[in-house]
């Protein structure tokens, strides 16, 4: 089945201290998102779709050698409305959609391929890739089912049950997803939140109402899940990708 990969890398990243766009500050001589493209390049996908928002034109000169059309978030409403942009760009395709964030450059390309064959294996509509923390506090958490690949729920913290907040598997921002199924949804969600913004993970919310199989594919590298947000993580990150080169294009 064919491959699109979606890549979100609008956001502003406050914390960094920095009005250099989060996805262009570099870790050892290379912008973020170049290894989040690199290693996207390196699954021979159909289609790259590359969503930028914040200094917009400075993140399209850095990653112009790149094969990715650009799709443009303005303002930025949130994930969901993120992946809400990328349609006109992916409206005839039907396939499966990968989605990465442009700040997460840790995820290599053998995780990725192993997620991708197992979504396909499990014939679900929707696969998360997980990783299990020793201190999960701050995120979403991924509640599986009896029959171990499948999932019920994905809850984030401030609205968890005391037992679900001692679930260490958590929700790592990376999917799989059926295409037609994904704009589906998409067209079903709402801002009807605290941050009055399109969240992603709402999606997973129509799947289980229409009793879609979703399912869940854990790394055994809790490091490959771990977002760039402040200059410290930046250097943890420097240090992680040295270990390991030969698995970033």
């Amino acid at each position: 089945m064919a491959l699109a990969v979606i890549i979100m890398a609008a956001g502003k990243g406050t914390r960094m201290q920095s009005e250099l766009p989060k996805v262009l500050h570099q870790a050892n001589d290379r912008p973020l998102i170049d290894y989040v493209l690199g290693t996207a390049q390196s699954l021979d996908p159909e289609k790259i779709v590359l969503v930028v928002g914040h200094q917009a034109e400075l993140v399209i000169k850095a990653t112009a050698r790149f094969k990715a059309t650009v799709a443009l978030q303005e303002p930025q409403l949130g994930t969901g409305h993120a992946v809400m942009q990328t349609e006109a760009q992916l409206h005839d395709f039907d396939g499966e959609v990968l989605i990465l964030s442009g700040d997460a450059p840790l995820v290599n390309r053998e995780t990725l391929r192993k997620l991708i064959a197992f979504h396909r294996s499990t014939y679900a509509v929707a696969t998360v890739l997980t990783a299990e923390l020793d201190d999960p506090t701050g995120y979403g958490r991924v509640i599986r089912g009896n029959e171990g690949d499948s999932v019920l729920r994905i809850v984030e913290q401030k609205d968890a049950s005391e037992e679900e907040r001692t679930v260490k598997e958590i929700n790592s921002g990376v999917y799989v997803f059926n295409a037609r199924l994904l704009f589906e949804a998409l067209g079903q969600i709402n801002t009807n939140n605290a941050q009055k913004e399109y969240y992603l993970t709402d999606v997973f919310a129509v799947c289980f109402r229409r009793g879609a199989r979703v399912c869940a594919f854990k790394t055994d590298n809790a490091n490959e899940i771990l977002g760039i947000n402040t200059p410290a993580q930046l250097l943890d990150a420097e240090r992680l990708l040295l270990l390991s080169p030969s698995l970033f294009s």
